[in-house]
């Protein structure tokens, strides 16, 4: 049995729940058993049961609960996708015996893991904690449908939107603004997450397409040519299948990202939320060029490769 411990949140989004879930597909699919620990967020618990994975709500601001869990579950490797933890929270899962693994980690408790994985390091020679890190684009948790999705682009033709999980500083609104006034239209997808419904009725019209809570973000990609995405995992999915993007930083940390893919050629880096550069609705966009780039440089398979690398005895 794996724990997959992740933190959901209208602030922190719903980024981390989406990975685990790729995760515990493909670990799944290596005949793992998976169980979920997380926060009480209603839109994550909700997502939860829609696809039938076993959890626990739990208290992730305070530690000690994990050994009867633990013992409770009988979990051998604890997965944690919750940013920064504490050596406390460290010293409790090993107490117990359990492998402790954990991504974009650079707390404490990093340094206890026994695999910390960090697709995007903050810069190129960062030093990581952890016995044991993998580092780079082979290193992406993705959804499994876009192996079965990828396409090159060659024109732009469609334009989608998606901001998240939750969108925490409605940059949707800001995004949509932008377009309308340059009577250009889109596809627009909300998160589960979404609480700017108001701001955004005031400047959505005709000319876009509002969904929520699509079955799969990576089916609704593949009908588009070109997509407007925070800096999370979600450029990552879209360049991976083919799908070129400009990305806008939500949290400091996803200009790392923007930045990475912009010079990997797949995507281009529109700056941080509160001061988005919206010129390249102004310009031609060597869509067929960024789509090829993106597919020959963002690989699909990451989350096979850290499921065999998390199961390795």
């Amino acid at each position: 049995m794996l724990a997959l411990c992740v933190e959901a949140s209208h602030a922190r989004g719903m980024g981390h729940l989406f990975r685990a879930l790729a995760l515990a597909e493909a670990l799944e699919g290596s005949g793992a058993t998976v169980h979920f620990c997380l926060n009480a967020f209603p839109p994550a618990l909700d997502l939860l049961k829609s696809r039938a994975h076993s959890f626990t709500v739990v208290n992730l601001d305070r530690s000690g609960w994990e050994p009867l869990l633990i013992r409770d579950q009988g979990i051998q490797v604890w997965i944690n996708d919750r940013l920064d933890t504490s050596a406390d929270h460290a010293a409790a899962v090993a107490r117990i015996g359990a492998r402790l693994v954990t991504f974009d980690d650079r707390g404490p408790g990093a340094a206890a893991a026994d695999l910390n994985i960090v697709a995007f390091p903050t810069t190129e020679g960062e030093s990581l904690p952890g016995r044991r890190v993998l580092s780079g684009p082979q290193a992406l948790v993705l959804d499994s449908a876009v192996c079965r999705l990828r396409r090159r682009r060659t024109v732009l033709g469609s334009l989608v939107v998606s901001m998240g999980g939750s969108d925490t500083y409605g940059v949707t609104v800001e995004v949509v603004r932008a377009l309308k006034e340059r009577n250009r239209q889109a596809t627009v997808i909300l998160g589960p997450g979404f609480a700017h419904d108001q701001a955004l009725a005031m400047h959505a019209g005709d000319g876009f397409r509002i969904k929520r809570n699509v079955p799969s973000l990576a089916e609704e990609f593949s009908a588009h040519d070109f997509a407007i995405t925070a800096g999370g995992v979600t450029p990552c999915e879209a360049n991976a299948a083919g799908l070129p993007c400009a990305i806008i930083a939500t949290e400091s940390w996803e200009e790392r990202v923007g930045s990475v893919l912009e010079g990997l050629g797949g995507s281009l880096f529109a700056g941080h939320r509160q001061s988005i550069d919206f010129s390249f609705l102004d310009r031609v966009l060597p869509v067929a060029a960024m789509s090829q780039a993106a597919l020959l440089s963002v690989p699909c398979d990451g989350a096979r490769r850290m499921a065999r690398e998390i199961l390795a005895p």
